[in-house]
């Protein structure tokens, strides 16, 4: 039985972004649009420091690996040093690996997943803005594996390594948000941090599996043995909407995604659980801000209303 991340990650459609790696030595900086992907920058020698807006920088060493989601980052030598566009040295076809100076103090790898569905909205803004990944967690070993293979395959290739360095990309992203449901990241909201609470993750998958379903908190609660009070009152704090409120959403991401692939209107209202096209439409626009007819470009998943 499939888990609820693989879920939304089959439905939306993922694809890789290609990997690619940078071997850099004396002075430098490198700024990195913040596109609406997963990425994640690993550092396999050396050291950098990771520029964030409105953070303070962060300093990499060898072996850290960090995912991020919706945000514009730099890596650099010396945080003071004025970034230049670093996505020009992979503007090529081809061009995955680029050089800086003479010699490799730093060598790093990156690469990410994006959603080819236009839905990564769901699961970016179910992330924080970074994620650090930390060496003594027993996640760092399959990650150090794949990023192994990664950097092999960019740094050397040969027949099939773009298809190659693409699974091996996705694979980290999947495996750093493995790590992060992992380590019971308790302060964190979102559905994706609720995961590493099983009734939540029950609940989350019994919605997503049957979306059809009239389900009601207390059904819900009651299949995950637990009282309607409190389920409530946890699946809203730790998921950070109520239980009805993500089943809508989740079933908005659905219609949309069908809707995209150029279903009817009233087959994709009967397949997500409305009995007429008039309640879907009204469900989607107040979800969504438009119609179910509309042709939108760019989507925010709005927050619970309080």
């Amino acid at each position: 039985m499939s888990d609820p991340f693989s879920d939304v990650l089959s439905l939306l459609g993922t694809r890789g972004v290609r990997g690619t790696s940078l071997d850099a030595s004396g002075s430098w900086a490198l700024s990195f649009d913040g596109r609406a992907r997963l990425k994640f920058v690993a550092i396999t020698r050396g050291r950098c420091w990771l520029i964030l807006d409105d953070r303070p920088p962060v300093e990499m060493e060898e072996g850290d690996v960090v995912l991020l989601s919706n945000t514009r980052y730099a890596v650099a030598s010396d945080p003071a040093i004025a970034p230049v566009d670093g996505m020009a040295l992979y503007a090529a076809p081809g061009q995955d690996a680029a050089c800086l100076g003479e010699g490799t103090e730093t060598a790093m790898v990156g690469g990410g997943s994006a959603f080819a569905s236009g839905g990564g909205a769901f699961v970016l803004d179910a992330l924080p803005p970074l994620l650090r990944i930390e060496r003594d967690t027993p996640s760092a070993e399959a990650v150090a594996r794949t990023l192994a293979s990664l950097r092999a395959e960019v740094t050397h290739a040969g027949i099939g390594s773009t298809i190659v360095a693409e699974r091996l990309a996705e694979i980290l992203v999947v495996e750093a948000v493995r790590a992060y449901v992992a380590a019971g990241p308790h302060d964190a909201v979102g559905w994706i941090a609720a995961l590493s609470d099983p009734c939540l993750c029950r609940a989350i998958g019994l919605m997503h599996r049957d979306v059809t379903r009239r389900w009601t908190t207390p059904l819900l609660a009651s299949e995950v043995g637990m009282s309607r009070s409190a389920f409530a009152q946890r699946f809203r704090e730790r998921v950070g909407r109520p239980p009805m409120d993500y089943l809508t959403l989740w079933r908005m991401v659905l219609a949309r995604h069908e809707l995209a692939a150029g279903a009817s209107v009233s087959a994709v209202a009967a397949a997500v659980g409305y009995g007429s096209e008039s309640a879907f439409a009204h469900a989607f626009k107040r979800t969504l801000g438009h119609t179910p007819r509309a042709r939108d470009k760019t989507v925010r998943y709005p927050d619970s209303p309080p």
